[in-house]
């Protein structure tokens, strides 16, 4: 192991210690802060010349440039997920063993901010001065309400800033990320699913389970979700980037699927039937989807419900949208005699042009650093902070400079999240390109 990269495996790894879950409606924000000041002691440099703004235990930060016009911003989140069952490393321990620094935020998201605030406290330790105003931007709420950077981004709205381009988690650089592309693909997100929850709740009057009539209501909420797996409720269509994807990717596959791929708009009918079945990741991209993933019945187990439901976290489409896809799912439920209610109906947000310049600069950044990788630009459908960021930037990118594994992508909100030691090099010198 070469001493620069053992010398950012010890540094991520003190961030990895604080432990940062982060929790809905939670009150106290103190392990926040403590985080912060071990983020001041380890890049002294470039906190000493950014103004810090504290939003709450979000923050912002701002590096003043030589000009003001067309800031940029980079964003990482510094709050986790749980970190339940039993890791071969424990969570928080920061560990560095078989190449691989291991812990809870190792990849989402506490590298990708070691690696941005590495990269500008060796650029301000220099003397460099940025050519236009870079921010800095890391929310504790990312994996749950959201709500730091919402007020940031409202803050920054009216403050009439407006970003050039902003760069966040997102697509990392995997191997054949659709079966048979064969090479390494630096996944570029340029826009992300909107993600609902709604809850949909079946009655009846309930009674003892030795005299059931038909269709109570979890026999009616289980006819209901295979209706909907079974359904052509929610559009498919193929848009220009997944388009695009598929034509970046073909080149690069055998057989029929070349064919196919390589030209989509030509091959569109064909793409939209089978794509689901070829690749459920791909599938995705064209259309709204909905997982059910809670339920709740009644309280004995010889007791008919009066009331059940289930609730269905929903990822819908930039073509049919948030209600149009919300209001079809609900008039499916009304044939099973199912209500629903809308927890919380999403935010959809914009899809960055591949074709200007902030996709292209960020190309240019993959190939200087990550010789013989492939980017491809991809529609995330997981949620980010990068949602709210609609409002003042026209063009968010959401990539992370990591090559990883399959397994290490399972990581993810998962056991034994880690990453590769020799891949935080490059992501320092990734970022430090784009500074």
């Amino acid at each position: 192991m070469d001493t620069r990269s053992q010398q950012y495996a010890e540094t991520l790894a003190k961030l990895i210690r604080v432990e940062t879950i982060s929790e809905y409606n939670q009150k106290d924000k103190s392990k926040f802060y403590v985080f912060h000041d071990v983020l001041r002691e380890t890049f002294p440099d470039i906190f000493a010349v950014c103004e810090f703004y504290d939003y709450d235990g979000s923050f912002l930060m701002k590096w003043k440039g030589t000009s003001s016009d067309e800031p940029v911003l980079f964003m990482n989140h510094h709050d986790v997920v749980e970190a339940t069952g039993k890791w071969e490393h424990e969570p928080f321990s920061g560990d560095i063993a078989d190449g691989k620094l291991w812990g809870r935020g190792t990849l989402d998201t506490k590298g990708g901010l070691f690696g941005m605030l590495q990269a500008a406290n060796e650029l301000a330790k220099e003397g460099f001065v940025p050519r236009r105003d870079i921010y800095f931007e890391s929310a504790c709420t990312e994996e749950v309400e959201g709500s730091g950077c919402d007020s940031i981004t409202q803050d920054l709205k009216n403050k009439g800033i407006h970003f050039f381009m902003t760069i966040d988690e997102g697509g990392m650089i995997i191997d054949e990320p659709v079966a048979g592309a064969k090479g390494s693909y630096a996944m570029i997100g340029v826009g992300e699913k909107g993600c609902a929850d709604i809850k949909f709740i079946a009655k009846s009057r309930g009674g003892h389970a030795s005299t059931p009539p038909k269709n109570t209501p979890l026999v009616r909420l289980g006819k209901f979700m295979q209706a909907v797996e079974n359904s052509k409720i929610f559009d498919v269509e193929l848009n220009d980037v997944v388009a695009e994807m598929f034509t970046r990717l073909a080149p690069h596959m055998d057989g029929a699927l070349k064919v196919f791929l390589g030209h989509p708009k030509f091959f569109k009918p064909l793409i939209k039937a089978v794509m689901p079945s070829v690749s459920p990741t791909a599938g995705a991209m064209l259309k709204t989807t909905i997982a059910f993933t809670m339920a709740c019945g009644s309280d004995g187990l010889n007791v008919i419900p009066q009331e059940a439901y289930v609730t269905g976290n929903m990822r819908f489409s930039h073509h049919q949208g948030g209600k149009a896809s919300i209001d079809a799912v609900i008039e499916l439920a009304k044939k099973f005699d199912i209500e629903a209610e809308i927890i919380d109906p999403g935010l959809q947000s914009n899809i960055a042009d591949f074709r200007k310049e902030p996709f292209k600069l960020v190309e240019k950044a993959v190939s200087a650093v990550f010789p013989g990788v492939i980017s491809s630009p991809y529609i995330m459908t997981g949620a980010s902070d990068s949602r709210y960021m609609d409002r003042v930037c026209d063009n968010c990118i959401r990539f992370a400079p990591f090559k990883i594994s399959d397994e290490q992508l399972g990581g993810i909100h998962g056991l034994n999240e880690n990453v590769d030691i020799s891949a935080l090099a490059p992501a320092v010198d990734f970022y430090k390109y784009l500074m």
